[in-house]
């Protein structure tokens, strides 16, 4: 009995050993879980009959140190929670967050697995309701003509009437108006086009006059009057200010100048908005993850378009999951099934963009077990080396 005792010692031993190596050959591997081999008694008819490795359980309980690098498709997780793959028709969990697109611009794992998410549809709403493979649409971001411009800016209340008037817009000079200021639309084809607008203050108390051009063309009311109260609010127009234009080959632009913010006091002229709903065609360039999990196509002509959002998975006893290789795991009986949803949200952790989490291996910590379990080890082979001995002894007593 000695011997088998002594034998399942050894083997008990030799699996702790192979644990704390492959802790100690991961401690730099991103998104690893140190395991701990948890021993057994084992029992024949009632009797002790030496010890085995029950299970080898991660340590989900302590995260790993984040990494920051700043790449954009790099992303931790603070505190419960993993990342949702899928691994040739079989749906996976990891913890490590680096990531990569593929030819196709899947969200990918280094070893190819997809991360999974909710998607958008054609009109670029998130469907919070479906979980599938996330991917960047390949195809350009199609132009879109501009159909309305913001506008607001101060004009100073105590300007003084231009010197040269009337304004002729056939033959503008610049003591003929106060302040201008230009800005881009586009037409259906994405063709950029400058708008400018020119402000005349005139005699009366609070008014001023404006005149719009589109690419030196004149658009809209010539002139428009505009008039503030004696606190500076703007009383006219209340409504938009419609210009249109026919650009050369595009179809003809309507578009609706919104300057309700508008103010007039004795401050210096600034701008604080001039902005447009219309964009140029452009490119996929690059792709982004922010720490929400939007994710997001960058074009080149600056714009950011949602195409999906990470999503986590958390369990009610991670200790349960089926390991995989040294970063993934599966759903077992035990860990009961996964509860799914955006970051931050319920018991989800926290996502941090331009980081990953390190292996939480606590390197010190196994050095001192790989000692004690070396040690084990010996003391296993010397109750076999010793029962050798022993019977040896008996069998030469006859």
């Amino acid at each position: 009995m000695s011997y088998s005792i002594g034998l399942s010692g050894l083997r008990a031993t030799n699996e702790q050993l192979g644990v704390i190596s492959q802790n100690i050959a991961n401690v730099n591997t991103a998104g690893f879980k140190s395991g701990r081999a948890e021993f057994a008694a084992i029992y024949s008819g009632g009797a002790p009959g030496g010890v085995e490795v029950g299970s080898v359980s991660s340590n989900f309980e302590r995260n790993g140190d984040v990494v920051n690098t700043g790449r954009s498709m790099d992303l931790a997780i603070s505190g419960r929670g993993f990342f949702v793959l899928e691994d040739n028709g079989e749906t996976a969990y990891t913890r490590a967050g680096t990531f990569n697109r593929d030819a196709q611009n899947y969200i990918v794992t280094n070893s190819g697995a997809n991360l999974q998410g909710y998607p958008v549809d054609a009109n670029g709403v998130l469907l919070g309701g479906v979980v599938q493979n996330l991917q960047v649409a390949t195809g350009n971001l199609p132009a879109n003509a501009s159909t309305m411009v913001n506008f607001a800016a101060n004009l100073k209340a105590d300007a003084s009437v231009p010197t040269n008037t009337p304004f002729d817009p056939a033959n503008i000079q610049a003591d003929m108006y106060n302040y201008s200021q230009s800005g881009t639309v586009f037409d259906s084809l994405g063709s950029e086009h400058v708008l400018t607008q020119y402000f005349v203050k005139t005699s009366t108390p609070n008014e001023w006059q404006a005149h719009y051009f589109i690419d030196g063309a004149s658009v809209g009311p010539t002139p428009q009057t505009i008039t503030f109260d004696t606190n500076g609010n703007l009383t006219a127009p209340t409504a938009a200010i419609n210009l249109a234009y026919t650009p050369t080959g595009a179809t003809p632009m309507s578009v609706d100048l919104n300057i309700a913010d508008m103010s007039q006091n004795a401050a210096a002229f600034s701008l604080s908005k001039n902005e447009t709903d219309g964009y140029g065609a452009g490119e996929l360039k690059t792709i982004r993850i922010d720490d929400d999990g939007s994710l997001y196509g960058v074009y080149t002509n600056g714009l950011d378009k949602l195409q999906g959002k990470v999503v986590l998975a958390d369990f009610n006893n991670p200790d349960g999951l089926r390991k995989g290789n040294n970063t993934t795991w599966s759903q077992s009986y035990a860990s009961g099934t996964p509860m799914i949803g955006a970051p931050d949200s319920g018991t989800l952790g926290v996502l941090s963009a331009g980081a990953y989490e390190g292996s939480n291996v606590d390197l010190t910590g196994e050095l001192v077990n790989l000692m004690t379990a070396q040690r084990n080890y010996q003391a296993n082979a010397k109750t076999i080396s010793a029962a050798e001995q022993m019977t040896k002894v008996l069998f030469s007593s006859f």
